[in-house]
């Protein structure tokens, strides 16, 4: 078994980002849920009805429009001390999390001292457990008035950005060293500024292109305060989404060419983007991806992805992971220490879990063997939470959340992950 501690401290936890887990947000998210629900219901057995017997499972949930509203979340807003508690008995020493701007910046250029005395709260309840903060400052929502200005087409975003993330430093920076700006900015474009399906729902090239280039930018200046004001105490990087993106037909020159093209736009131009201004690159990889040249009408223009693996999640995601080994190797490219800062499954039943884990955690190992410098590992997620569109049926968590009553489990696949935690010390 490789030494996962050779010479910097691992990371064991787990990832929760506000909006799916505080509960009571107002931003852009909550409009555009309100708006959606009823179609979202409707349309939720043409898009899972091919799972049959986990559709069978789910469909009630799935099929009625309160689904799909965040509401109350899994109320961790008020219980996160009590939630850490049960990570920190899971042997977890580190957790990852995210600050909502809207709550923080419910108005242009007026800053709620009481929300950030909450998430100052946040940070010192992980640090009283020994859990390193790992604090991401945009997780895909936006404030309403930041969505009214265009969002992230509109540049001015940009400086607005910075001035909410120098109010971060300002008032909770000496208690963060993990600093992670944003999350996933290509899946936030190609849902909401090329597929259309998630807010501001677009399907505009032109723009998507633009977005990405101003949240780089917004990355760049934050990355540039932060280390001014903090020096090289702290780290800096984002959390992007990596697919292990393979041919459909492995004799089609064609499948071999969109892979190449899909994968640099996908994964690689993001992070190339921000080259000189990360300390580190987070890794969050779920699934494979089998890409397919159509000529046009498939998922992404001319291109479709398809799943023929019968081994699949409760939202029908190819269960793979072995490509955690591909996407590591592939982020190695760029020379950085690396955090897996997600990695999980939807499995409500729980059958399927601790053996992802256990398999995520090998190949995570073999890529360390193979020399890519890994520091950390975050499953996603610590509590079942809102998954975006999908709402509340798919149950991500290490622990269960009773949503009537926000009873918590700790599910049997938490204890397997804290045995390979305890088992990586020996």
């Amino acid at each position: 078994m490789p030494d996962l501690t050779p010479a910097k401290k691992f990371y064991w936890g787990a990832s929760t980002s506000s909006h799916q887990v505080e509960g009571n947000t107002h931003n852009d998210w909550t409009e555009w849920e309100r708006k959606n629900a009823d179609r979202l219901a409707e349309g939720a057995h043409l898009k899972f009805g091919w799972l049959g017997k986990i559709w069978e499972r789910v469909r009630v949930q799935a099929e009625h429009p309160e689904n799909y509203l965040s509401g109350s979340a899994c109320d961790h807003y008020r219980r996160f001390k009590d939630d850490f508690d049960m990570a920190r008995s899971l042997g977890h020493n580190a957790h990852r999390f995210s600050l909502e701007w809207s709550r923080i910046e419910p108005e242009e250029g007026k800053f709620d001292e009481k929300e950030i005395e909450h998430y100052r709260d946040v940070i010192k309840a992980l640090r009283e457990r020994g859990m390193e903060p790992f604090v991401t400052l945009w997780h895909w929502t936006l404030p309403l008035w930041v969505r009214n200005q265009g969002g992230w087409e509109n540049k001015k975003t940009i400086q607005d950005f910075v001035l909410y993330a120098e109010k971060i430093v300002e008032l909770l920076g000496e208690h963060i060293t993990f600093w992670i700006p944003l999350n996933e900015p290509s899946v936030y474009i190609g849902l909401g500024y090329v597929m259309g399906k998630f807010p501001p729902e677009v399907k505009d090239y032109r723009k998507a292109n633009a977005v990405l280039k101003n949240l780089i930018e917004a990355h760049k200046l934050t990355y540039a305060l932060i280390h001014k004001k903090f020096g090289e105490r702290v780290s800096v990087g984002n959390a992007y989404n990596l697919h292990w993106h393979v041919p459909a037909r492995s004799w089609n020159i064609f499948d071999i060419l969109v892979v190449q093209v899909i994968d640099y736009i996908r994964d690689s131009r993001p992070i190339s983007l921000a080259k000189g201004h990360q300390d580190f690159i987070g890794v969050n990889y779920y699934f494979r991806d089998k890409v397919k040249f159509v000529g046009w009408g498939g998922k992404f223009g001319p291109v479709d992805a398809v799943n023929t693996n019968a081994h699949v999640s409760d939202i029908g995601w190819d269960i793979a992971p072995e490509g955690l080994y591909h996407t590591l190797k592939k982020a190695a490219k760029f020379g950085k220490p690396i955090y897996i800062t997600e990695n999980g499954i939807a499995d409500a039943t729980d059958e399927k879990r601790a053996q992802f884990i256990k398999d995520s955690i090998y190949w995570m190992r073999e890529a360390i063997a193979d020399g890519v410098d890994v520091r950390g590992y975050f499953y996603w997620s610590l509590l079942d939470n809102f998954e975006w569109a999908e709402g509340f049926w798919p149950r991500f968590g290490l622990v269960e959340v009773d949503y009537k009553t926000m009873e918590r489990k700790i599910r049997p696949s938490a204890y397997a992950y804290k045995k390979v935690i305890e088992e990586s010390k020996q």
